[in-house]
């Protein structure tokens, strides 16, 4: 474990350099920096997994130190050095982004071990959730251009699709209860998609999809109007759904949508 002490006072640096000797069953490669400013210096170089900082150093005093070294090297856990008479002074320090505080002189060699291991974990578990964070946002992002780019293409023009082929509005326009029936049997199918997908179930979806294609060109549906079955469903189906399952309903959701596409081409040239 590659430990960066930040710490002024050299009796205080001493010791804990004989607790960490003292400690067995890991090898500690213990830096130490007697300014701030030395230690933001070594921390931008890299290599170290945990900073062990006094608040109370030479050229920075108080939160504002924790600041800066935060600032230097967001990624690595810091554990705050605090005397007997500033314990809220690290109690604060952690609501500010400090892993944990350790009070000087009431330090054995397990509790800095702990702490320290802690902080690192919690550090890690922090970046994690920080990477999740961020994919799931960045998939939010290319899904909502997806169904942007799905709405774009369901967006009647001048003259819709349908009105030129047979003089029909839209089918979210002439038959509401009808379209909105038909978004339910995709999104089921959707679900069955899934099913299949995660439980090697079969259900037949294919000939599903031919029935439904048959009934939207039954309505004289066009092109149109299947993406905005698609689209509708999909949108159903993906409110307050784990990003993982949005990523699968997406994935599903394209080959289904060009299957009942070209079920309904097939409808039309045999009609």
């Amino acid at each position: 474990m590659h430990v960066l002490l930040i710490e002024d006072n050299e009796d205080d640096a001493f010791l804990i350099g004989e607790i960490l000797a003292e400690v067995k069953g890991t090898t500690f490669d213990l830096e130490c920096a007697d300014r701030l400013s030395v230690g933001l210096e070594r921390l931008a170089e890299g290599g170290i997994d945990v900073v062990l900082l006094d608040l109370g150093l030479p050229d920075s005093r108080g939160l504002e130190t924790l600041s800066k070294g935060l600032d230097q090297a967001p990624e690595v856990p810091i554990v705050v050095l605090t005397g007997l008479a500033d314990e809220t002074l690290g109690v604060k320090a952690v609501q500010e982004g400090a892993q944990d505080y350790l009070v000087k002189g009431q330090v054995d060699g397990n509790l800095l071990v702990r702490s320290m291991r802690h902080a690192i974990e919690r550090q890690r578990l922090l970046a994690e959730l920080e990477q999740a964070r961020q994919r799931e946002q960045q998939e939010r992002e290319r899904l909502e251009r997806e169904l942007y780019s799905l709405e774009q293409l369901s967006a009647p023009p001048s003259t819709a699709v349908t009105a030129q082929m047979f003089g029909l509005a839209p089918l979210r326009e002439s038959v509401p209860e009808v379209f909105d029936e038909l978004v339910q049997s995709y999104g089921d199918l959707m679900d069955l998609a899934l099913e299949r997908r995660a439980y090697r179930v079969e259900h037949n979806i294919s000939e599903r999809l031919r029935s439904l294609a048959e009934r939207v060109g039954f309505l004289k549906a066009g092109p149109r109007d299947v993406v905005e079955v698609h689209s509708n469903a999909l949108k159903r189906k993906i409110r307050q759904v784990t990003p993982a399952r949005t990523q699968a309903y997406v994935e599903e959701g394209r080959l289904m949508v060009l299957e009942l596409m070209g079920y309904l081409v097939s409808y039309y040239r045999n009609r």
